[in-house]
């Protein structure tokens, strides 16, 4: 089991993901279409010719599920409890068909669980970048863990 436990984590440690990923067209569009996304922007490409980006962008949520999934392995696999939610999620540039990211994370909080001793909750801020080393998508994530067993 590659996660770690609560008590494995510790404030500002960072996580350079070595995992890398291209994002395809048809990643955009299953992705898009499974989750009933119809807009133009992500699969359109007539449509985005006449736009500022001239071209079809990756559906967010699709960039938000590759910033939280390719850090699992490294982070929480298998010692999740519940992801509690996510705040302050940002795309600050777009990303394209054809883009690699990648990903890091860092711990921005542990604090223990008022309602479950066994557990502790971690604060992640994940952040992607595409191959220029642009940001392309950020958010902090809370989730509870599992501590190490007695």
């Amino acid at each position: 089991m590659p996660g770690l436990y609560f008590e494995e984590f510790t404030v500002g440690q960072t996580f350079r993901h070595a995992l890398r990923r291209t994002i395809t067209e048809a990643d955009n569009v299953f992705f898009s279409a499974l989750t009933h996304n119809p807009a133009p922007l992500h699969l359109d490409a007539e449509y985005m010719k006449d736009t500022e980006f001239g071209k079809p962008i990756v559906n967010s949520c699709l960039t938000l599920a590759f910033m939280v999934g390719i850090s699992v392995g490294d982070t929480t696999a298998g010692t999740t409890v519940a992801n509690l939610g996510w705040d302050a999620v940002r795309f600050p540039a777009p990303l394209y068909h054809g883009d690699t990211i990648r990903i890091e994370t860092e711990v921005l909080e542990l604090r223990d669980s008022k309602s479950r001793p066994d557990n502790g909750i971690v604060i992640f801020a994940h952040r992607a970048y595409n191959q220029h080393d642009v940001l392309v998508g950020e958010c902090k994530r809370s989730a509870l863990m599992l501590r190490k067993p007695k």
